[in-house]
């Protein structure tokens, strides 16, 4: 058995008394709107959920299309895909942009009511001719139907990240367009052959967000953690279900 399972976290954990800033990420934010119960265990106790696999492939996808994005960045011209949907916008070369991607700095601002240091890595960033940023996320997955809107109710999380990227972006004062956009890429599984190749259709997805919800779940993350009562778990939780159903058998046969 991993270390992960046999002691709590004692670094980066919540503390009322603390006068540093406490960090939390765009992705433990959402924790905090999945499951307080959850949340609360994890960043205040120490003890996360189990983790899931890693997602090598999109991992590659996410690579590659940065690459081929970052090279339309250099030339300062479109890619190929913003023409084919007409996409009033070109790869915007920030000087911060290499640091706003990585996973463990990303954007960051100072929330200075609950003293948390927000973060979340970007995937991409486009300028539009009325000099307003885009905030582009990429997704890789291998669905039946094609992907052209973000009409599931899983999707409710993607929308959230990207609103969070708007939020972050300017609370750093910079001019953020309200549409950013997705860029879906779908692994073909309807071919005869592999031929040691996966091709993929890719669509680009726009997507209206709103950003009005962000200050409200900070300020809602940071009472959840300044409480002593564990909170309750919400009931669509399946983490939480698993743990209490197992405590019910735990009981019988002890």
């Amino acid at each position: 058995m991993s270390d992960f399972y046999k002691v709590p976290r004692t670094r980066g954990l919540y503390r009322t008394d603390a006068r540093e800033p406490f960090k939390i990420s765009r992705s433990k934010l959402e924790l905090s709107l999945e499951c307080p119960r959850c949340f609360y265990i994890d960043r205040k106790l120490g003890v996360g959920r189990p983790p899931g696999f890693p997602f090598n492939l999109n991992s590659a996808v996410d690579t590659l299309l940065k690459r081929e994005f970052d090279m339309h960045r250099v030339a300062g011209t479109k890619h190929p895909l913003q023409e084919h949907y007409g996409v009033d916008a070109i790869p915007v070369a920030h000087e911060d942009l290499d640091t706003w991607r990585h996973n463990f700095t990303g954007v960051q601002v100072l929330h200075e009511p609950t003293n948390f240091m927000v973060f979340g890595a970007i995937d991409d960033l486009w300028e539009n001719t009325d000099g307003e940023y885009v905030v582009v996320d990429y997704k890789a997955t291998s669905k039946s139907e094609k992907i052209e809107a973000l009409d599931k109710e899983w999707h409710g999380g993607y929308k959230r990240q990207m609103e969070i990227y708007q939020w972050l972006l300017r609370q750093k004062g910079y001019t953020v367009s309200d549409t950013g956009y997705f860029v879906y890429c779908n692994g073909d599984a309807d071919r005869e052959a592999f031929d040691a190749r996966l091709e993929f259709d890719v669509t680009l997805i726009p997507y209206t967000g709103d950003d009005s919800w962000v200050e409200g779940a900070i300020r809602d993350a940071k009472e959840i953690l300044d409480s002593e009562m564990l909170p309750e778990a919400s009931s669509d939780c399946d983490y939480c279900t698993f743990f209490y159903e197992r405590g019910k058998c735990e009981k019988k046969t002890s």
